[in-house]
């Protein structure tokens, strides 16, 4: 017997990728994340490829990941997707220390982060009513 299938937590008009332990503080992985939340898709790409963030090339890999997944996996219109959703989380902190003087030590911290992205396709746009539907 297997286990039970795990329902899909998203719509099905939503795809996502996620990345674990990126080597990037969550504040500074924040900056980069609000850059592209509910931005159209490729110009959501085009941002993060100018950015000059170091991180910002992980996370515009990341998008990629989550439009392929979305063209591939769900069958949804490249087009039409925009960020919905771009949340970043804490993960482990490396914990070094740093040699000072008389003989003293102080903690350096080494933070790394989660990455989550989400794509959802966009409602078709409602344009003026046509010559059909107005009569």
């Amino acid at each position: 017997m297997s286990k039970p299938k795990h329902p899909r937590g998203l719509n099905e008009t939503e795809a996502q990728a996620i990345v674990r332990n990126l080597r990037v503080s969550p504040r500074k992985l924040n900056l980069v994340a609000g850059l592209i939340r509910d931005l159209p898709a490729q110009q959501a790409v085009a941002t993060l490829t100018f950015s000059k963030r170091r991180i910002a090339q992980q996370v515009r890999k990341a998008l990629e990941s989550a439009i392929a997944n979305a063209e591939n996996n769900h069958q949804l219109d490249v087009d039409r997707l925009f960020v919905s959703r771009a949340e970043v989380g804490r993960a482990i902190v490396m914990k070094r220390f740093h040699a000072r003087g008389r003989g003293r030590a102080s903690r350096v911290e080494k933070w790394f982060s989660h990455l989550r992205i989400v794509v959802a396709e966009r409602e078709q746009a409602a344009g003026p009513p046509t010559a059909q539907e107005a009569a």
